[in-house]
Parts: C-alpha cells; structure tokens; sequence
C-alpha cells in the first residue's frame, strides 16, 4: 500500500473563490479510478508554514502511477496546481515490513 501526501500553501487568500476553485477541483481527484480514502484538510498548527494537506491511498505501485499519469490529475496539476500552489511538500509512504 501507498499513502501519498501532500501539504502545501496557496497563493489565495483564506476563505477567497480561488481557494474555494481550487480545493473544488482538487476534491474531484478522489474521483479517478482506485483512489482510497482521499481527504483534504486544513492543517493548524503554527510549527508548519503549509495551510493544507491531501491524502489518498493506492493498494499498488501500478494504481499509483495511474492515478498520477491520469488526465484528470493532470489536468489538474496544469490548471490549478501550478497556478495557485505558492509551496508544498510531497511525502509517498509505505508500510513497514515486519521485523
């Protein structure tokens, strides 16, 4: 299993249409084929510059690189990512194997 997170701030005021579009149309990524408990959230601790983070999760490598080589991810990453992200941190995460 893959967990792939990432956090990151926006270039758009809190509570602005930008956001709102923005987090929109990233919502509807839960939406591509084999994406698993997808969730946004708004993070609030001071010790971390980043006002979001996004998870979802991928029972295999294969699901994964789908998800990331899909249109609609792409697209995306074309019309909002790119646009509206001022800086984010990406994390995949996998279990550990038992000792």
């Amino acid at each position: 299993m893959i967990e792939h997170t990432v956090t990151f701030r926006l270039k758009h005021s809190h509570g602005s249409d930008e956001e709102t579009t923005f987090l929109t149309a990233a919502a509807a990524l839960a939406e591509i084929q084999d994406v698993k408990d997808f969730v946004i959230r708004r993070q609030t601790s001071p010790k971390n510059p980043h006002t979001f983070g996004i998870s979802m999760r991928f029972d295999t490598q294969e699901q994964y690189d789908f998800y990331s080589n899909h249109p609609a991810h792409q697209a995306f990453i074309q019309e909002h990512w790119l646009t509206s992200v001022d800086d984010f941190q990406e994390a995949d995460f996998e279990p550990l194997e038992s000792a």
